[in-house]
């Protein structure tokens, strides 16, 4: 008997990255207009960036339904296997809830955990959880040992641009402008399993200063789990600029930092530019 992690494409992962982990991948459906894609299957998170700015609508993405958890339950049943499966907040999407409606009839096999988070922040809970699953942990267990921890991760990021916040209807038109020849630069993070503005700051200087003040106030990154810096877009830059900057978080402390590419779940709202931190905290 064999035991399985389930995951969303919301984890940012790649069906690619999935497979070489072993995890299986539900991916969320990306739409622009009358074309559907399925995230990080026949659409990368690069294509999804170039159709982005490209685009003049704004493209939407598409929940999970429950008839595609149940087919995987019924694979890990059939098997006689156990599973463990991760959901994106289901403060931020129904596809906790399709999970959760699938379960009937499967919970003697299926361990279900609502991430609270998404992006990066849902990301590192994948990578915890096949830590436990490499060091021969039951689905129970993994499951209990996130249900501890999901509490002590941040993910915090700062936003290049309000332009996709407008068009998203997040944000007023009027607002949007005032802050972007201000250059405003928002700094947002989950809560609660939810998006939150945690403020502005003028220019990338000062947004930079207050992701690092965020990662003080959680008392550091613990770098004994796992953390993941990320970016949207076409290039790293604005990444690797942070990175340079806040040298003294990683030097001498870790051999390499993971990175990852940000995409549609998050990317839609945040635009390209965007740069981010998932961490588990100190505190």
């Amino acid at each position: 008997m064999s035991v399985r992690l389930i995951i969303d494409s919301a984890s940012d992962l790649t069906k690619a990255q999935a497979d070489a982990l072993g995890v299986w991948y539900l991916p969320f459906k990306t739409i622009f207009g009358e074309e559907e894609f399925l995230d990080g299957i026949d659409i990368s998170h690069r294509d999804f960036y170039e159709k982005l700015i490209e685009s003049d609508s704004m493209p939407t993405t598409s929940q999970i339904p429950p008839h595609e958890y149940e087919a995987v339950y019924r694979r890990v049943k059939e098997a006689g296997d156990t599973a463990v499966v991760l959901t994106i907040s289901s403060g931020l999407s129904g596809s906790y809830q399709s999970a959760h409606i699938a379960l009937d009839g499967y919970e003697d096999c299926i361990w279900l955990v609502d991430s609270k988070n998404v992006c990066l922040g849902e990301q590192i809970l994948v990578r915890y959880a096949y830590q436990l699953l490499q060091e021969g942990k039951s689905a129970a267990d993994i499951a209990s040992a996130l249900e501890q921890q999901k509490g002590s991760v941040r993910l915090v990021a700062l936003l290049d641009t309000l332009e996709y916040l407008k068009r998203g209807g997040r944000i007023s038109g009027a607002a949007a402008l005032a802050g972007n020849l201000l250059s405003i630069k928002p700094v947002i993070a989950i809560v609660d399993g939810e998006v939150a503005i945690l403020g502005k700051a003028r220019g990338s200087k000062n947004g930079n200063n207050m992701l690092r003040v965020e990662i003080e106030k959680s008392g550091g990154v613990d770098l004994s789990m796992p953390f993941c810096l990320g970016y949207s877009g076409l290039d790293d830059s604005l990444l690797q600029k942070y990175i340079a900057d806040h040298a003294s978080l990683w030097e001498g402390l870790v051999s390499e930092l993971p990175v990852s590419t940000i995409g549609s779940t998050i990317g839609t709202h945040a635009g390209p530019g965007a740069i981010g931190i998932a961490f588990f905290a100190k505190n």
